[in-house]
């Protein structure tokens, strides 16, 4: 907890900047204030998710009777007669023996095109005195009247037909609702209310076993797509008795069903949550509802006859008796038009011009089913706690963490909130808001990662300015991250230290132009400066052709010895490569000297009052810089200490001698590098255990020993300076008597 509390201190002005968007998406979640952006993109999230999960199969239970182009032609033009709906719904009751039949269509005038108006017109003025017309009119009544047939033909049957609520105005007949006025309390609105309708003629209301709403509200919805379908509506117009009906998809779903009694469930507010149906032995079907009384239509698939939700069948070949008999035994038939200029289209997160008749034929899919989407009552607390949890952790962790865990952090939750969302509505068929809580990670990310670089980058760069001119880069990073954790006193540490020297540097500038010569150098201090810092080293400082540099401070690195060591090879490499070039464009060559050593040293902020560096100093810094002086004796690039060599087993080291340098009075041990061991071929090891045995004879005084071990070594291609060098003393030796007193070490005087 005091970790927390040190970081809120420091932190707190990016913490309060990133806590806005919290505050804002819990605004919108609680309902204070709904920002419209945000609710399309819910809305865009659930249709997106909608279609990526469409089941894609056919539902043989349902049947589309479409009065399409093809029926128009071949039967005439909309409206037909009353007598061709008559053989229709005959057709699919009795030979076909479907189960139920539904209307999505409005009988709202009664039928002209009858003769039996016109006859009886006749009959009453210049044939009335026609003997018998009368009594022959009135014998033919029943079957003239297209009215009286097709409610004849849907008398008895389980055939529901459809109407429209509106806001004002009555026509037609309404049947009696399925829910009273006072089925609920009150105090809440429920579900939509209404105070007009178009319904039916009365000869066809009065005798249909049942009759549902045909209206699609889309009043939720702000870009107007069909989304939930309503299965319950109030009317409370004079013109038929108040109360609650029902849509034409619930209304056909109950007449399969025998037509039980609806029911409704109400969460502890008082809010309508789900509609009940006692259908079959099972428990009672749930029908998850929102507040107005709909439900989220589950699609099952692409619209129309092509899209193979549904079967569809053309008007023209049911009447004309193109089915099997019983084709449509046991199915639930729905009658609608998909025709030009009679088309009742919808725009759904599935299509933009989707038929509406199989809308309500996924209604009633969906029930037989019992395959539901719902947005249980709880949605708008669990938006609240998921924003409230995930808010507080990019708060806290947005402002504290470096920028790459941030940026982490903020993928992390935002594919936590994704994953939860996804997997309730996967595994649950919850729809829940995700909208709110993306919006507010991406606005966090956002403001907070701006406040890193327009205000904290302003102090990063005031702290530049202030201590780069004496200070390297890496410590003004160590001084940012953990300001208090840093101090400039000086300290004792183990580092590695290098000095790296430019040979025939003197040569080269007699041959160059000063401008060459600067921009020559310029290039090759910039090369062997990316190697250090590449390595994680801190170059201390440049010495004319010499460079210096130290590993382990101010960042303290454990193997501070190998990132030493690997820098100063991939150097040597580099001039080689840069040699390559000059003698391609006719210019001299250089090498380098460098020299390492690994010890306790002092480092720190010192200097003068004019002029203050981040230095070391220490014996172990002078033996660095005498290595390298002596790396040209010996013929090799890279010379280092025997405490370096100790540092570092990963690497294969060559002995080169023990020396004693100018400022020690032991002697060291002094090793060439030659990379890791792992690379070590059979043949270098072998040269190697050779060697090893020339310096022991050489130790032990025995020079003919020595001289007849190094033979081989000095082979064309071999290392001729040390070799030769070792040669020459071999020789010189063996002329003298041998030294009891002599430790095999070389003095050296000079630096």
């Amino acid at each position: 907890m005091a970790a927390v509390r040190q970081a809120i201190r420091l932190h707190w002005p990016r913490m309060a900047i990133t806590l806005l968007p919290v505050l804002l998406a819990l605004v919108h979640a609680t309902g204070i204030h709904r920002f419209s952006f945000v609710e399309r993109l819910d809305q865009f999230i659930y249709d997106v998710r909608l279609r990526s999960t469409l089941p894609r199969t056919l539902d043989p239970r349902v049947v589309i009777v479409d009065i399409d182009d093809a029926s128009l032609q071949q039967l005439g033009q909309w409206p037909w007669g009353r007598d061709k709906l008559a053989r229709l719904a005959t057709e699919i009751m009795v030979r076909q023996q479907a189960a139920v039949l539904g209307f999505d269509v409005i009988f709202a005038e009664p039928d002209g095109s009858s003769s039996l108006a016109t006859l009886e017109r006749l009959v009453a003025g210049p044939l009335r005195d026609v003997p018998g017309l009368a009594d022959e009119v009135r014998r033919m009544a029943p079957e003239l009247d297209h009215d009286a047939v097709f409610a004849r033909s849907i008398a008895g049957q389980r055939v529901a037909l459809g109407y429209y609520l509106t806001q004002r105005g009555a026509k037609g007949l309404l049947t009696d609702p399925v829910l009273p006025a006072d089925a609920f309390p009150a105090d809440h609105a429920y579900t939509s209310r209404w105070s007009g309708f178009g319904g039916n003629i009365a000869p066809l209301a009065s005798v249909a076993a049942s009759a549902g709403f045909l209206n699609m509200l889309i009043a939720s919805s702000q870009d107007g797509l069909v989304r939930s379908a309503p299965l319950l509506a109030r009317y409370d117009g004079s013109a038929a008795k108040p109360g609650y009906y029902e849509s034409l998809g619930m209304a056909v779903f109950r007449l399969g069903h025998d037509t039980p009694p609806l029911g409704a469930s109400l969460t502890a507010h008082g809010a309508l949550d789900a509609l009940l149906l006692p259908v079959g032995a099972a428990a009672p079907l749930r029908i998850p509802v929102d507040q107005g009384g709909s439900m989220l239509v589950p699609f099952r698939g692409p619209g129309g006859a092509g899209g193979g939700s549904f079967r569809y069948v053309s008007a023209a070949d049911v009447l004309n008796a193109r089915l099997a008999p019983a084709e449509l035994r046991g199915k639930i038939v729905l009658v609608g038009a998909t025709a030009p200029g009679l088309a009742d289209l919808r725009a759904t997160p599935i299509g933009s011009a989707f038929p509406g008749v199989e809308i309500h034929a996924n209604v009633v899919s969906a029930m037989l089913d019992r395959r539901f989407f719902e947005q249980p009552a709880y949605a708008a607390g669990y938006d609240a706690l998921l924003i409230v949890l995930a808010g507080l952790a990019l708060v806290y962790g947005l402002s504290v963490l470096p920028v790459v865990r941030a940026i982490l952090l903020g993928v992390t939750v935002t594919l936590g909130l994704v994953g939860l969302n996804s997997w309730a509505y996967l595994q649950g068929a919850l729809v829940l808001p995700l909208a709110a809580a993306l919006v507010m990670t991406a606005m966090a990310i956002g403001l907070s990662m701006g406040w890193g670089y327009f205000v904290e980058a302003r102090v990063r760069r005031s702290l530049t300015q202030l201590f780069g001119t004496y200070v390297p880069p890496q410590l003004v990073e160590e001084m940012l991250a953990s300001p208090r954790r840093y101090s400039m006193r000086a300290q004792s540490k183990e580092l590695t230290v290098m000095f790296c020297d430019m040979r025939g540097f003197t040569q080269m500038s007699e041959q160059m132009a000063p401008t060459e010569l600067q921009a020559f150098l310029n290039s090759v201090f910039s090369r062997l400066t990316a190697i250090i810092s590449a390595h994680r080293g801190t170059v201390d400082k440049y010495m004319g052709d010499c460079v210096m540099a130290f590993w382990g401070a101010p960042v303290d690195t454990p193997d501070h010895a190998e990132l030493a060591v690997a820098a100063a090879l991939e150097m040597a490499a580099a001039v080689h490569t840069i040699n390559d070039a000059h003698r391609a464009g006719g210019r001299p060559e250089i090498s380098v000297g460098i020299g390492l050593n690994t010890g306790v040293m002092s480092v720190g902020d010192m200097g003068s009052a004019l002029r203050r560096s981040y230095t070391v100093v220490g014996d172990a810094v002078n033996l660095a810089s005498r290595l390298e002086g002596l790396s040209g004796r010996y013929g090799v690039e890279v010379i280092a200490s025997d405490t370096t060599r100790r540092a570092t087993p990963a690497f294969a080291w060559q002995e080169l001698d023990r020396v004693l340098v100018k400022g020690k009075a032991q002697a060291v041990a002094v090793f060439e590098p030659l990379g890791l061991a792992a690379k070590l071929s059979p043949q270098q090891q072998s040269l190697l255990d050779i060697w090893q045995q020339v310096l022991n004879a050489y130790r032990a005084q025995d020079w003919a020993t020595g001289r007849r071990l190094l033979a081989p070594l000095l082979a064309p291609g071999a290392k001729k300076v040390l070799y030769q060098l070792y040669d020459e003393r071999l020789a010189s030796m063996a002329l003298r008597p041998k030294d009891l007193n002599w430790d095999g070490a070389t003095r050296f005087e000079t630096k």
